[in-house]
């Protein structure tokens, strides 16, 4: 079975679905077009012949199982099926460009995005630039339904039972609100949600969201000595309070930040958005009492909500499942990335539920817009790595 062309032909059509995720839809799963491709997955899952397939219609989760040998460990996979909003997911037009020469990719420039360079020689897909790839998961997705292919046709390897999931809304925070693991008997499970190709991961941030309402005093301007309070310059004061250098653009690997998302107002009233993130939990109670103050010295009003947090904990307790992974790679060829995700995975929740779930390579880039693009030899390995983790007998 050629696995890379299964696996890029796989993600070619699953791309075209717009899927992108809504957190002001209101509904769950947020968006219509989720059900579009759930329902093309489900179709595909029995046209593979694969066990115990469950749609759940109302919020949009697909469960499905390979049989194998009960006295060994039961597996699970998950991707999630939205893209982010951040960018444009309709009308996406994958470019394919074959033997990459080390150029520029259109849009993608060499020295904005030098890890480019680690893939001359091979076949890299793109977008058009007028909208995200949406490789953030259906790379992963592509990836599981290529190994369960594998599986279900060649049946040369002796495994337990292989557990697989597909999930909405992970892009918003909610993939895992309506999961049944009831569904998902799996003993440990693996997102397969990351980036680059050996990426291994079994830590995220810790995660808040802060809204912050600021109420101004709306006075004629001409009148305003001495009484008008300006909500969009109370706003610029708040956010200049926060430090420096605790922005996205400014920290990487383990440094934690604040970043706004959304200002929204006029001189009478003024809402901000902020993320709060932090993979230390004493550093990221420290930054969400920071904001607290920042908002009371100023007049404003703060509801700050916890929304996940760092894995770790709950993984430790079971690093056989990150070995198995490491093992897995390594015999393919592969040499294991092991850094914290600067992020949150369906995983993370999952793991606070009760089932292990690191994260594992899905081999794309530049997620969330127009800059993204994965390697097809990259998907291709990965497949490989999913097979290895499934069939190994320990």
């Amino acid at each position: 079975m050629d696995l890379q062309n299964a696996c890029k032909e796989r993600f070619l059509r699953y791309v075209k679905v717009d899927t992108a995720s809504d957190e002001n839809s209101g509904t769950h799963p947020s968006t219509k077009g989720q059900f579009d491709l759930a329902h093309m997955l489900v179709d595909e899952l029995k046209k593979l012949g694969a066990d115990d397939i469950f749609f759940d219609e109302e919020h949009c989760y697909i469960y499905a199982v390979i049989k194998g040998r009960e006295d060994l460990p039961k597996i699970g996979f998950i991707s999630h099926m939205d893209t982010s909003p951040d960018a444009s997911g309709r009308g996406i037009k994958p470019q394919i460009h074959e033997n990459y020469d080390g150029g520029d990719l259109g849009h993608i420039k060499v020295d904005e995005f030098p890890e480019l360079n680690l893939y001359i020689g091979q076949t890299l897909i793109t977008s058009d630039g007028s909208t995200l790839l949406g490789s953030d998961d259906k790379s992963g997705i592509a990836e599981i339904m290529t190994m369960v292919e594998y599986y279900m046709t060649e049946r040369s390897e002796e495994h337990g039972d292989i557990l697989v999931a597909f999930t909405p809304d992970e892009e918003i925070g909610e993939g895992t609100m309506f999961f049944d693991l009831d569904k998902f008997k799996a003993d440990f499970a693996y997102t397969v949600d990351g980036g680059i190709l050996g990426e291994l991961s079994y830590e995220n941030f810790n995660a808040a969201s802060a809204i912050i309402t600021i109420n101004g005093k709306s006075v004629h301007p001409g009148e305003a000595y001495g009484k008008m309070v300006n909500a969009l310059r109370v706003a610029g004061r708040i956010d200049s309070q926060i430090p420096s250098d605790m922005r996205p653009e400014v920290t990487r690997e383990r440094e934690g930040f604040f970043h706004l998302t959304d200002i929204t107002g006029d001189n009478t009233k003024a809402v901000m958005k902020y993320i709060i993130r932090d993979h230390d939990m004493e550093k990221f109670e420290q930054k969400k009492e920071l904001m607290r103050k920042v908002c009371s010295d100023n007049g404003a009003y703060v509801d700050i909500k916890d929304t996940y947090y760092n894995m770790l904990s709950k993984i430790k307790p079971h690093m056989h499942i990150v070995e198995r992974a490491k093992d897995a790679m390594k015999k393919v060829g592969v040499e294991p990335l092991i850094f914290p995700i600067r992020g949150g995975t369906d995983g993370a929740m999952l793991s606070f539920k009760g089932l292990p779930c690191p994260n594992i390579c899905a081999g794309g880039h530049n997620f969330h817009g127009e800059y993204e693009f994965v390697s097809v030899q990259a998907m291709g390995k990965i497949v490989q790595i999913l097979i290895e983790i499934a069939g190994n007998k320990k």
